[in-house]
């Protein structure tokens, strides 16, 4: 950043407050879509974890199937 705006007491990476919002853009360099770094792995994880939740839902379901069958 240029003299200029530290004249004006602008910083470098400082959140902006606009009310409740901030700019993230200006605090986190590594922000995509208004998320932080950490927000967007943590959506990356979340979003895997949905992928793998129906696997799951259809592995459970088959072994109740099963579980059924044989305590008959």
């Amino acid at each position: 950043m240029g003299d200029a705006g530290r004249g004006q007491g602008v910083l470098p990476r400082k959140a902006v407050h606009h009310r409740d919002r901030v700019d993230l853009h200006l605090a986190d360099p590594g922000k995509c879509d208004g998320l932080t770094s950490s927000e967007r792995a943590e959506l990356a994880a979340l979003r895997r974890e949905n992928r793998r939740l129906p696997e799951d839902v259809d592995i459970l379901e088959r072994a109740t199937a099963l579980f059924v069958e044989e305590t008959r």
